[in-house]
């Protein structure tokens, strides 16, 4: 996590426990918990799910490279008419997401690198594809400020890691957040670490229950919300910009949830 956070809550035995009880996450992360609970009851989903799953993933990726500034019409995609790299790697994330759900929990680090292989071929060279910047510099298309330098990188990725290791009894909103936003400003890999870091929010939501089907066309959300200025609040490491970060999180989760039951309506009605 952020600096200013990891000096504190990162010593507990729960370090995602206590970011899930700041003030107004409990309540934030309720509210999407019975949004996807609404949602999963819908009776178009009874026939249907893989088809609303695949729409939705295809809605996500169109967003995650929205939000690097590559908006595309939903129309010309299923046209395949986008050649765009970032958005083809955005949809090829996407498509990969589904492989690597088991291997989430166990190998984090295989599937950072195989989701910045298919999300940044076209914009890295190929020998870059899937392996850590080397750089201290770093793309900032979300003007979020320098990224950490490499070393400094790594080993922020390597407390990561080690978080992910370690039980908790967070829920997956909390822990989805925090991964989202140690990999959309650390960067990692220098390209689409944007896309990879909405990839693994999103898989995270799915592998830790919250979404298990990966209906929840959650990049959207954070398309309609304020998705840089949270993003900042986090790098701000006080409690309080922690806190609005997840509180982001979870609002983007029913905005997704709000999609994807427009994705279920428009079935419904053939």
């Amino acid at each position: 996590m952020n600096r200013r956070v990891r000096s504190g809550p990162v010593s507990d035995p729960d370090p995602l426990a206590v970011i899930a009880r700041l003030p107004g996450v409990p309540e934030a992360v309720d509210e999407a918990r019975q949004a996807v609970d609404r949602l999963y009851r819908h009776r178009v989903l009874r026939r249907a799910s893989p088809a609303v799953s695949t729409e939705s993933s295809l809605r996500g990726a169109r967003a995650s490279a929205a939000a690097e500034g590559a908006d595309v019409p939903l129309d010309a995609l299923r046209r395949d008419e986008v050649h765009d790299p970032l958005v083809q790697g955005a949809l090829r994330a996407s498509a990969e997401m589904g492989r690597l759900g088991a291997t989430w929990r166990r190998a984090p680090r295989q599937v950072l690198a195989r989701l910045h292989a298919v999300a940044a071929a076209g914009l890295a060279p190929q020998e870059a594809l899937g392996r850590p910047r080397t750089s201290d510099e770093a793309p900032d298309p979300l003007a979020l400020g320098p990224a950490p330098g490499a070393a400094d990188t790594a080993a922020r990725m390597e407390s990561l890691f080690d978080l992910l290791e370690r039980p908790t009894k967070a829920p997956a909103v909390v822990l989805a957040a925090v991964v989202h936003a140690e990999l959309a400003v650390l960067r990692p890999f220098g390209t689409a670490d944007g896309v990879v870091a909405r990839s693994a929010g999103r898989l995270t939501l799915v592998e830790y229950g919250l979404d298990p089907k990966s209906l929840v066309a959650v990049e959207v959300g954070h398309l309609e919300l304020p998705y840089a200025e949270a993003l900042r609040a986090y790098l701000e490491g006080s409690a309080e910009g922690v806190a609005t970060w997840v509180q982001h999180c979870a609002s983007a989760v029913t905005l997704g949830v709000r999609e994807t039951t427009a994705i279920c309506e428009a079935m419904q009605r053939g």
